[in-house]
């Protein structure tokens, strides 16, 4: 790994904020995670109080984050001047109806950006400084995903969209270096050690079309793979959510064939679904939105508990012999019943995040995961494990 110096950073950076700001007044929206909020400090400790921070209450926070977020960010050490705007049904209604994944995307980025060139004009604010980092700029430019926070770089000007001028102190960084800044800046470990949150938050979580009762069955679930997954420390690991609405494939036996060979059990056993919404994937360093393969196994009449090394080898069999599927899923539990939703428990090791490793998360974990979130969540009728490392697919689901 590369030597990175955090004190020479941050005696860097402050000086360029102060030369690129001046007396101006500057906007940042902070949502907790270390990128913004070691934006945040870093900003506050070169302007002081022209610096205006604020949480956007948008509706794809996690339960009661807002109020936890500004709690924690007021308090000494940081003591930054935050304050909460609730924007809850502007954002709800930006999205509704959607289900492309880059159509939210892009919708999202458009009610961010308004919404915040307002509050920038009501408080005078000529800059928006926002915590890019490295990776955001390689995926939009690389064209995998449209990263809401990715401007400039692809010829938006946001002087004239929105009044502002962006500053990005951390966009030559990789998150393990963002670390080791907040780390040097003495920012609580509750916030420099937390596991990386999306700027459109939840609503990259929700597979298709985003609806307020869907988004609060996610948000229980959420808090359930949080408490269970903590423990194994994977670098990133969530709960998302899809609507049980499965499409007709004509490969079925193939992808079949592929689970026997894998996981060594006859094909009677072995239960296919794909979903009708789909996910984004990479492929050569490219965006490929393509299908989502569940997949069911039995032994015994119960779940068949496969080791991990099996179950990724099974993925990419199948993928490789269906370039229409970007993600498999392996089922953990069920019901009998048919209800709205499923869950995917999603966990990933990664250093850079620009590739990434599926976590091996014990079986009994997971399945103790799978139960709490099927009793606490009566919508939901199953429960999958995502065993597709970053590529090919991506890290979140969209």
């Amino acid at each position: 790994m590369e030597r990175f110096d955090p004190k020479e950073f941050v005696e860097k950076q402050i000086g360029e904020i102060k030369r690129t700001i001046g007396d101006g007044r500057a906007l940042i929206a902070v949502s907790g995670g270390v990128d913004s909020s070691t934006c945040a400090v870093l900003t506050h400790m070169a302007i002081g109080d022209n610096l205006v921070c604020v949480i956007l209450d948008d509706a794809f926070m996690r339960l009661n984050e807002p109020e936890k977020v500004a709690e924690v960010l007021s308090r000494p050490p940081l003591n930054l001047p935050i304050r909460i705007e609730h924007v809850q049904e502007r954002f709800l209604r930006s999205l509704e109806g959607l289900r492309d994944a880059e159509e939210k995307r892009k919708a999202f980025r458009a009610t961010f950006y308004k919404v915040l060139s307002e509050i920038a004009r009501r408080e005078g604010c000529e800059y928006l400084v926002q915590g890019t980092i490295l990776a955001d700029i390689i995926e939009t430019k690389g064209g995998i995903k449209t990263q809401h926070n990715v401007l400039e770089q692809i010829g938006i000007s946001t002087r004239e969209l929105y009044g502002f001028k962006v500053v990005e102190p951390l966009a030559s960084l990789l998150k393990w270096q963002v670390r080791e800044v907040a780390r040097y800046l003495k920012i609580p470990p509750e916030i420099s050690e937390r596991q990386p949150f999306p700027g459109p938050g939840l609503s990259v979580r929700v597979v298709g079309e985003i609806r307020a009762d869907k988004l609060m069955v996610l948000k229980r679930a959420t808090l359930i793979v949080e408490e269970n997954l903590a423990a194994y420390k994977p670098s990133q690991y969530f709960a998302a959510i899809i609507d049980n609405k499965f499409k007709p494939n004509p490969n079925i036996k193939r992808i079949k064939d592929a689970v026997v060979d894998s996981l060594r059990i006859k094909s009677e056993d072995i239960s296919v679904k794909i979903f009708r919404d789909k996910v984004t994937g990479v492929s050569g360093g490219m965006r490929k939105y393509g299908n989502i393969a569940a997949i069911k196994c039995l032994s015994g009449g119960e779940v068949y508990m496969s080791s991990l090394s099996s179950l990724l080898k099974m993925q990419k069999a199948i993928i490789d012999a269906n370039t229409s599927i970007t993600r498999v899923l392996y089922l953990v539990s069920d019901v009998d019943v048919y209800r709205q939703y499923s869950i995917v428990i999603r966990a990933v090791q990664t250093e850079d995040f620009l590739t990434a490793n599926v976590a091996d998360i014990p079986w009994g974990s997971l399945k103790e995961t799978a139960q709490r979130i099927l009793k606490s969540c009566p919508e939901v009728s199953a429960v999958y494990y995502d065993v597709t490392p970053k590529p090919p697919a991506t890290i979140e689901m969209e």
